[in-house]
Order: C-alpha cells, then structure tokens, then sequence
C-alpha cells in the first residue's frame, strides 16, 4: 500500500496528481529546482526536497538525486508524471532498485518503447501499420517532404519538416542537438511527412491480471510545433470500423510489450482515413484530462491502483458520455512566431462552471521564468454534444482574468470558433493555413471595442483620481464649473495601437468620455458604459504601468502612456536584439566581428523555455560587434550582435565586443 509518494516533476502534472492523492489518503512531496523554490507544487505538497540548481539537466533530469530525495522524504512510491525522467527505463529502474514502488509501466515495456525506432520495428512484427523509415543519407527529392523525429523523447522536439534537399544536413544538426539537449540521446530518424495528415491517438490502461482498457480515441491535431494546443474526446468523424483498427492495434501494442498502467498509442491518420502507428508514449499525457471526464474515470487513481498489484476494476471500461475539449494556455506570442514570454503572473482565474476543470500549476502572483515550458494552465469543457463542449470552452477562456505576460488566450478562442474547427475539419497543418488570420488585428468591430476598452480605462483611472481611491468619483470641494477637457493616452498591447481618450469631469465628479457615451457607474476598478443603447461592464484592474480591462466579451491589455514622453531610446541600425529573454546555445560557425554574413543567415541560437529559436542577419554585411557567446542568459531585447551594410574590416570597437 502506497503512503507516501513523490512526483518527480513539477508545475501543472505535480499539482493534479497531488488532487487525486489527497483524495486517496496518500501524502506528497515535492522535488523542486532553485528557480521553482515558491511554485505552487511546492506549496501544495506536505513535503517539498530542493534539487539544487535551475537548468533541467542539473535539476529535474537528475535520476539520483530524485531517488535520494524520496528516500531523504521517506515515500515509498514514485510518481513521474510527463516529460522529464517519465520515459527513461534506467531511473524506472533506480527506483525499484532502491525498494521504491514505481507509479508507470514495467521497465522493459519502456526500454521497447523508449526509441521510437525500434518501437516501430515490434509494431511491424505485430502488423500494426507503419510508415515506411528514410534513410536521410540517400534521401531523394522523391522522398520529399521528410519529417524529422527525436528516437527519444517527445512532445515537439528534436522534430523538423524538410521540404527542400538542401536543407536536409543542417535540418538534422539541429534536429540532433535539441533532441540531445531535451533528452540526453541526439539520434534521430527520418520519415514521409504526410500532408494534412490527423494525429488521433488511443488511451489505453492496462493491469498486472491481463486486462487491457481502450479508452476511446482523442483528436490532438491541432498542433503549434508539432506540440498539441487543443485536444478532445472522442476524435469526431471516424467511423466505427476506423475506431475499432485503432483500438485493437492500441490494445495489440500494449499485449506486445507486457504493458501495465496508463498509455497512449499515437497513429497518424491520413486524409484518406488511412492509419499509421507513430508511437507508444509510455507514461500519462498531458491531455488526459478530456479521457477522464468522457469515461468518469480518475486516470491516476487507477495508474495508482494498478501499481499496488490491484485490477482494474472490471474487464470493460466504463461507457463513454459526451463529449470534452482541452485548451492548453501558453504564455507566448502566437503572432511573432510564438515567442514565449515570462514575468509575474499577476492574475490567473478561470469562471468555475458546470463542466469546466483548470489543471494549472500557476496562480495570481506566481512568476513565469525563462527555464521550463511556457503552459500556464490546461482548460477542460464537458457537455453532452461536441457543439456544446466548444461553446462552453470557449466561453469559459472568454471571460477568463489573465493578467501579466501575453498568452495565446486570444488564439484558442478563435481556433474553437473557427469554421473548419467547428465542423470538425482537423489536420495538423490548421496552424499552417490559419495562423495569420487567426492572429490579425482589424477583425470587425475590434477597434471599436479595444477603444471602449481603452475609455474605460481612462474614466476608472480619472474616478480614482478624482474620488481619493475609493467609491465612486465624488467632487472636491473647491469645484463649482465643471472641468477642462482632459485626456489620457493608451497603448494595446501585444500589437502597439494607440489610443487617445478624451474626457470631462462633470458637476457631481463623474468623468464624462468626449465620444458621447453615458456612463452609469465610474469607480477605481470598474466602469459601467451605455452606448447604442447597449449597457456594458468593464473591470479595470491597474500594475504599475499596464491596465488590463476585462469584460464579459473579452479582455484588453494597455500601457498607460505618459503625456510628456521621453525620446526612445535609439539602438545602432542592423542592431539583432534579443526576441525572449533565454540562453545562447551556439554561434554560427566562424561568426567573429569582422565576419560577412548573408542576409536571413542564422547566427545566433537562443534557447528558451525548451525550444531553439534562430535569430536571423537582418541583412548582408558584416558582422561589426558580437556580445552573445554559448551559455550567456540574456534579457529580452539584450543586444546580441550589430550587422552592417559594409565590406568586412576590422571591428570599430574591438575592445567592447571583447568584454
């Protein structure tokens, strides 16, 4: 029996299985890195060890020093969530090996399934249908275009498309090297890319008496960087004798390799409604969640279960009910190139409907840092039809209070919105086609509500002012004529609109918008506005320089702009800043000042919250001032590099890109 367990993880999966623990009877304790030391697994645990350091590697990927932390804590069970060590056969078997209860699949089963290579090859002996591999070496333009796979690991990295020959060397360089840094193994393999392809997957659960559950199916085609944004259950659109292929070649997996406890078997299906086997992850996945609620089961409950040697509880699995849909909120810019972003997490709050559950391992005042990944939260609609399930999620994300860094908040709403979404018409190229209308400003109506926003703002701001802070604005004694106008300046944010608002206060101190609205209520942090005939809310909520005004129909971020500005602060043409704050991992080779450099050359790899992003010449010049090098951490708009537009000489100012 299973007392006290330790996660080996953190954030988000920490926080939900210490839910089902508390539930079950069974203490916590939480593994923590430097950068984490106030995160809110650590305070939602009894207990909490500190793995000393900040980086992955020196933390979290640390086998032995997870284990010593469980036997320092005294659990007697490991529970590895997703990514970090779940996967890793050899710390599965470290913490059997000192007398630890292992909360996953047996060892072997993972050693089978760990590379994804020769996973594919005991999938091809049980006839379960594959994609033929590509050997890059003597890859043809024939074989185009090729998708690039981490053997190890998952969730998006180590993965690239090919599409021209030429790029195929420096594809799999990079490939290798983020699959390296991720997971400690930099093999990759290559295979047909298919287009418009679906990635719909089987969640299976298996015991230690021979019973195997197919859970249903999921769609997750809807993927930034081939890492899942919106997943659900089951996957709309499949025929039943699709479904059954799947869930017989999900259980055959399973029966193949001896599994016991939670898996999940991902095929690619193509636009033909032909499936392809593409790997089993041997662990729980991130969007569990929409498998729960269809079946009303606690999938770590039984992970649990099972790993006390107990049986499922019956030889079938529950009938499903509905339908759920999960959003995965990110802090990221999807509009510049999904950027992810970091700072304080001011405010985090999700309407606690009926049918909607928040998975998250943030809440208001938590900061977002630069070293793990950028998901705040996971959002789950139940309803009883698929229409239903959408409306609600995105209701539910509507009216969501999200203050600090951007989010891609905005993005899945109008992805569940969609036409294509909403009639079920899912591939994995969505983003490829959809992503710039999805993130353009201009859409009808925009600009007008952003400007009612933003009046909102200046009226909540002009009430406080006026009313000392508090209550609704109240005149000063030494007023008998009503004001001067006055205005006040915004700036929306991500996309830089500004906006001029332009405002009287009246006799009895409520401020009065200059474009004709009535207003009904102005106080500190809230505005009521009548215009068209239309009564609107407006809660204003103020940090420092930003303003964030939320409503029922959505949410709009402001910089308060000062009256008198300052003159920007310039930087030197050809400047290459810094677009996220994160570490610089390598330089392109024989990149010192004085170097010629092609325009749209990578230069500079930055690497931030997982992910490697290239910062690109901006030009054809020369390379006259370098100041990142491999390991230095950097800020957002940190200045890395200056090209200029001249033959290469030798640097002007040697001595400061020296330093």
């Amino acid at each position: 029996m299973i007392t006290t367990l330790l996660v080996a993880n953190r954030g988000e999966i920490a926080c939900r299985i210490f839910r089902t623990c508390r539930e079950l009877g069974i203490s916590t304790v939480a593994v923590y890195s430097d950068a984490d030391a106030g995160s809110l697994h650590v305070r939602e645990a009894d207990t909490a060890v500190r793995l000393p350091g900040a980086a992955p590697a020196d933390t979290y990927l640390r086998g032995d020093l997870v284990v010593a932390a469980a036997l320092a804590a005294g659990a007697d069970a490991v529970h590895p969530g997703y990514g970090f060590l779940s996967e890793n056969a050899g710390f599965a078997r470290a913490v059997q090996d000192a007398g630890l209860v292992w909360v996953g699949p047996p060892v072997k089963a993972i050693e089978l399934m760990a590379s994804k290579t020769r996973a594919k090859e005991l999938m091809a002996a049980a006839d379960v249908p594959l994609l033929a591999p590509v050997d890059p070496g003597s890859a043809t333009v024939a074989d185009l275009p090729l998708l690039l796979k981490a053997a190890a690991g998952g969730g998006g990295r180590g993965m690239r498309i090919v599409r021209e020959l030429a790029a195929l060397p420096a594809e799999l360089t990079a490939a290798s090297a983020e699959a390296a840094g991720a997971f400690g193994d930099g093999e990759v393999f290559a295979e047909p890319y298919v287009e418009r392809g679906r990635h719909v997957e089987v969640q299976i659960m298996a015991d230690g008496q021979g019973t195997v559950w197919a859970l249903g199916t999921r769609d997750c085609s809807l993927q930034r960087r081939h890492q899942k944004v919106i997943e659900e259950a089951p996957a709309p659109g499949l025929d039943d004798g699709l479904r059954r292929r799947l869930h017989d070649a999900a259980v055959a997996a399973a029966q193949a390799v001896g599994y016991r406890g939670a898996g999940t078997v991902e095929f690619l299906v193509s636009a033909g409604g032909r499936p392809y086997f593409l790997e089993m992850n041997t662990r729980l996945q991130v969007e569990h969640p929409v498998t729960e609620a269809v079946f009303g089961l606690d999938l770590v409950a039984l992970q649990l279960r099972v790993a006390e040697g107990g049986p499922l509880p019956a030889a079938a699995p529950p009938a499903p009910a509905g339908h759920a849909v999960e959003a995965r909120l990110y802090a990221e810019d999807p509009a510049r190139d999904w950027q992810p972003q970091t700072g304080a997490l001011l405010t985090l709050e999700v309407p606690a409907e009926p049918g909607i559950r928040l998975d998250t391992g943030y809440t208001g005042g938590d900061t977002v840092g630069v070293h793990y990944d950028p998901m705040l939260a996971k959002v789950i609609a139940h309803a009883p039809t698929r229409t239903e399930a959408v409306r609600l999620l995105a209701r539910a994300l509507e009216r969501a209070r999200i203050h600090g860094p951007v989010t891609n908040r905005e993005l899945l709403v109008r992805s569940l919105r969609h036409p294509d979404f909403v009639a079920g018409r899912l591939d994995t190229g969505f983003y490829d086609r959809h992503l710039t209308a999805l993130t353009a400003a201009g859409a009808p109506g925009e600009d007008a509500a952003r400007r009612l926003a933003a009046t909102a703002a200046a009226l909540a701001t002009a009430a406080g002012a006026a009313g000392g802070g508090a209550g609704p604005a109240r005149l000063g004694a030494w007023r008998n004529l009503a004001s001067r106008p006055q205005t006040r300046c915004y700036r929306a944010e991500p996309d830089g609109t500004e906006y001029e608002i332009a405002y009287r206060t009246g006799r009895d101190g409520t401020p009065a918008p200059g474009t004709g609205e009535r207003v009904l209520a102005a106080r500190p942090g809230a505005v009521t506005l009548e215009t068209g005939g239309v009564t609107r809310h407006f809660t204003v909520t103020t940090h420092a320089d930003r303003v964030h005004v939320d409503t029922t129909a959505g949410s709009y971020t402001f910089t308060a702009l000062p009256r008198f500005t300052d003159p920007a602060e310039r930087t030197e043409p050809g400047s290459l800043l810094a677009p996220m704050p994160g570490t610089v991992v390598r330089l392109a080779e024989g990149l010192v000042p004085g170097a010629a450099v092609e325009a749209g050359q990578p230069l500079i790899w930055l690497e931030a919250m997982k992910m490697e992003h290239r910062v690109l010449a901006p030009a054809s010049g020369t390379l006259t001032a370098l100041h990142a090098a491999p390991g230095l951490q950097v800020e957002v708009g940190a200045l890395l590099a200056v090209v200029q537009d001249a033959p290469a000489e030798a640097p002007a100012h040697q001595e400061e890109t020296t330093r």
